[in-house]
């Protein structure tokens, strides 16, 4: 007997990855999808030799195929016959500085960042309403609290753009319906994503420290957590408050 169902996209490396065997860890059966489905199918191994009673589904999904997203969700929930949370993760830190010509990277970030995760909301929302139960989980990140400088500025605009996505359903109070919503801010957390970032950059945290940061929000349900909370809650409040001169000087 498991203790729910996730599904968890963008699960093929970094915080995905990681959430998704921490997750079992706590009981939970998983359904991970990413493009990559080789690693996703070594992620499946790990954990259910780990967890021999686990189920972890795996299906190869790109979030940017719309027909794909509401396929793809629609078959989990009919496979696990419950669908008890969604975690929006999959994403792209590509960027640059507008105006420099590269306006094709900052497109694909805000593609896959902003729109796909549209799509797996509505997706997953779909599915929620229907069920009159779930909890569904957008990862945004502690850039969306203000516009950021050069290369995260679309980057942070499609994480702002996210958790005002997942804000609106807090004002549409969901929570009636039988549906939690959680929007996570993540701070410096080491992954795939940023590993070409310097190692000694400061308040950078290793994956497994974060994500249990992470972990521990989504499960008590948080509706917004900027993990891990030290220093991230004193520094969220000065990065959204604080004139731009100094937030210019800080990050």
């Amino acid at each position: 007997m498991t203790k729910g169902t996730i599904l968890i996209t963008g699960a093929s490396s970094g915080l995905g990855a990681e959430m998704a065997r921490q997750f079992a860890d706590l009981g939970y059966g998983l359904a991970i999808t990413a493009r990559r489905t080789e690693r996703l199918d070594e992620l499946a191994a790990e954990i259910t030799a780990k967890h021999t009673d686990r189920k972890v589904i795996t299906k190869a999904l790109d979030v940017n195929d719309d027909e794909a997203v509401f396929a793809v969700f629609r078959e989990v929930a009919a496979e696990f016959g419950q669908l008890d949370r969604v975690i929006i993760n999959a994403g792209l830190g590509k960027g640059a500085p507008l105006g420099t010509g590269r306006y094709d990277a900052n497109r694909q970030t805000a593609m896959t960042n902003f729109v796909a995760a549209l799509a797996q909301t509505e997706a997953a929302m779909e599915i929620f309403r229907a069920q009159s139960s779930g909890h569904l989980v957008m990862i945004s990140s502690v850039s969306a609290m203000r516009g950021m400088r050069k290369t995260i500025t679309t980057y942070a605009a499609t994480k702002a753009g996210v958790a005002a996505l997942a804000e609106g359903l807090l004002n549409e109070n969901v929570k009636k319906k039988g549906i939690d919503v959680s929007i996570i801010y993540p701070g410096y957390i080491r992954s795939e994503m940023n590993e070409k970032v310097a190692q000694q950059t400061k308040f950078m945290v290793d994956t497994q420290t974060g994500v249990r940061a992470m972990v521990d929000a989504i499960e008590k349900r948080k509706e917004k957590a900027l993990v891990p909370s030290w220093p991230w809650v004193p520094l969220g409040f000065a990065l959204k408050n604080a004139p731009m001169g100094i937030v210019r000087r800080i990050f």
